[in-house]
């Protein structure tokens, strides 16, 4: 009798949302993951566009004008009040809140990602992130901020880490002959779901808005629809390979360089985040984005007061302008965030695949490099009055900060294995929290005390470019510092039995004909069709983007 129920167990069907009931079958295309991962990526990077809502929002009482609340009312008064409108100063914690969930989740629950596969990840995200939307939208139609904070702050950021780490360790298995570039795709998309989110959410809340509200409860609902449907057919069309599987004719790279920074072995994320590697790329990852992040937040007044009048052609300064000229060169500075956000989109795929040729290290010296080099120069490319110089710096500059959250996944897999990346990964995230508390609190408050000791505007960045460029110079040596993880670190081949046991991953011998395969030939039209399904939302994005960008021109 216990021999039948063992012969019941062993045959019984995997569950829907279970690991084993997605590992492909021979034949299946690649290419049909990655855009399984932008569907998903491109709703959850609205996050960086959830700055479009905060102007409507502080005028949701009096519609017209902000309804300010009385000036001797308290902070808890104002948070539950239903008379007066909320300011920005409180939204923003909305956004900070975002990133700090997102890090956290994502270290939280990467083991578990691990194990439950990328349907079941994904499917949660879409959850978490859409029920967020519905919640906020409660909060916004009931007035009540508290709701606003818990439901994007608090669930929608687990919905947000668990999104962005769902696909790493499944792209870089199903791509280890291009890690980076493959890693690249996906990470692209957090960077553009604002480039798409946000004048989606403009024309909503356009077509909701009347005299007795001004939309934005009604946009957050059709959002929260709309990306349940992308998330959830991402999710659903996610595949991972059986363990064992490569390419057909690839020749692992450790094998034919002998390169000693790629390991064709694993390390468990219980201890590679104690390894020395681990706080060097931790390092590594939140200098970078410290130098990227404090300014991105910043771009728009930095380069009205910086160039003031030459924006428009005269010698004014920034103080000087009348209310006509600074509406003017604040539509220039629009089209410049604009043009430095397509280019940290870009920097994302192009750098992380351009990885795949000069390695992560080098890739990473070539941030660090260039960057302190471009932060040093631009307080004279300032003084020089060039205004072309000084945007084609700061694109690159961003470029590059997008580029460093799009390789370092494949940098983990070099150093770490492919087995548990997406755990290790998702740990390495906490660094991008810190990043984002760091990087905009260093940039405003030395703005703020360069001010108070009266330094004039245009040089007020100065002090600052020079210390973000010596941030870099930090990171540059924590990273000449990475050298291969030591032996003792590896997993035992029974430890990695274990570990593959329990993430139900399905083995292919090493002498089995389905060690590698060709796509199907009939795949192709399906592969085009998925493309499109992310494509035209992209396309889209980009075009409202660079009708802004235009004006810069």
């Amino acid at each position: 009798m216990s021999s039948s129920i063992a012969s019941g167990a062993v045959e019984a069907r995997p569950g829907f949302l279970s690991k084993e009931r997605i590992i492909a079958k021979s034949g299946f295309n690649r290419w049909l993951v990655p855009p399984a991962a932008l569907a998903i990526h491109l709703c959850i990077g609205m996050a960086y566009g959830f700055s479009v809502f905060w102007l409507p929002l502080s005028k949701a009482v009096g519609i017209t004008a902000a309804r300010a609340c009385p000036a001797d009312m308290g902070f808890i008064s104002q948070v539950f009040s239903s008379q007066c409108d909320w300011p920005i100063s409180l939204l923003g914690w909305a956004y900070t809140l975002f990133f700090i969930f997102l890090g956290c989740s994502a270290a939280l629950w990467g083991g578990w990602l691990e194990h439950a596969g990328p349907r079941k990840a994904g499917l949660v995200s879409a959850v978490c992130w859409c029920g967020g939307l519905l919640i906020s939208a409660f909060g916004v139609y009931t007035h009540q901020i508290i709701f606003m904070w818990l439901g994007s702050g608090v669930i929608g950021g687990i919905g947000l880490g668990l999104g962005y780490i769902s696909p790493v360790s499944t792209l870089i298995k199903w791509f280890p002959d291009k890690r980076g570039m493959a890693t690249g795709m996906a990470i692209m998309g957090f960077g553009g779901g604002a480039m798409v989110g946000a004048p989606l959410a403009a024309s909503l809340m356009t077509h909701y808005a009347s005299p007795e509200g001004v939309g934005v409860w009604q946009t957050f609902v059709v959002m929260a629809i709309v990306y349940f449907i992308f998330m959830v057919g991402g999710a659903l069309s996610y595949r991972v390979p059986p363990t064992g599987w490569k390419p057909e004719g690839w020749v692992p790279v450790v094998k034919k360089t002998n390169n000693a920074m790629i390991t064709n072995r694993h390390v468990h994320v219980s201890r590679a985040w104690k390894t020395p590697q681990f706080c060097l790329v931790w390092l590594v990852l939140c200098l970078n984005v410290t130098a990227g992040i404090g300014i991105l937040g910043m771009a728009s007044p930095l380069l009205q007061e910086v160039f003031g009048g030459k924006l428009l052609g005269n010698s004014l300064s920034f103080n000087q302008l009348d209310a006509g000229q600074l509406t003017q060169i604040a539509a220039i500075a629009a089209g410049f965030t604009g043009l430095l956000s397509l280019f940290n989109i870009g920097g994302r795929f192009f750098w992380a695949s351009f990885s795949d040729y000069i390695g992560r290290k080098t890739t990473y010296f070539v941030f660090f490099v260039l960057g302190c080099v471009l932060y040093a120069l631009v307080p004279t490319l300032s003084q020089m009055g060039s205004v072309a110089m000084f945007v084609f710096a700061f694109c690159l500059i961003l470029s590059m900060y997008g580029g460093g959250f799009a390789t370092v996944p494949a940098y983990l897999a070099d150093l770490f294995g492919t087995q548990m990346v997406g755990a290790i990964h998702g740990r390495l995230l906490t660094a991008w929290a810190a990043a984002g508390v760091f990087g905009p609190v260093l940039v405003n408050y030395l703005r703020e005390y360069q001010l108070s000791v009266g330094v004039p505007k245009a040089d007020v960045y100065n002090l600052t470019l020079y210390i973000l460029a010596g941030l870099l110079l930090l990171g540059f040596l924590c990273n000449l510092l990475v050298t291969p993880v030591a032996d003792k670190h590896f997993m035992t081949e029974a430890e990695l039995f274990v570990e593959r046991a329990l993430g139900n991953d399905r083995v292919v011998a090493d002498n089995s004909p389905a060690m590698e395969w060709r796509a199907a030939p009939g795949s192709a039209p399906l592969v085009a069709l998925a493309w499109l399904a992310v494509g035209i939302p992209i396309a889209w994005g980009v075009w409202s983007t660079l009708l802004k960008t235009a004006v810069l021109f």
